[in-house]
């Protein structure tokens, strides 16, 4: 099996429910999402999943030189970050590509998938 990186991408500007419409939706997402992740666990897809801090909270760490650089805030200035992912094993392409499509529709959000290079 191969494992697969499921990368939930959202706005980067998020108001007072995320990037849901009202509480009612975040929540209806949020439910959605936990019962996606129990499917996995019980098909034995699961690996790891986790949703990231607002990209504000990041810090950019550039070791290159003789002593590390320390840059407050995400990477790059853009309208969508990385808002949270899945880690999953599955057999090839297509059942990764049709759990994604099942994690979008749970988190309300686009998914993108990469295989994960093997080189570890």
């Amino acid at each position: 099996m191969t494992h697969y990186l499921l990368a939930v991408h959202g706005p980067a500007e998020m108001g007072e429910f995320g990037n849901y419409g009202s509480k009612e939706a975040m929540e209806e997402a949020f439910a959605a999402t936990d019962a996606f992740n129990d499917r996995l666990r019980a098909a034995g897809h699961w690996v790891f999943a986790g949703g990231l801090a607002p990209a504000s909270t990041a810090t950019v760490v550039d070791g290159q030189g003789e002593t590390p650089v320390l840059t407050d805030g995400p990477y790059l200035e853009t309208k969508e970050v990385l808002g949270g992912f899945w880690v999953i094993d599955a057999p090839d392409l297509d059942v990764a590509l049709q759990l994604a499509a099942e994690g979008s529709k749970a988190c309300r959000g686009r998914v993108e998938v990469r295989p994960f290079d093997g080189l570890g």
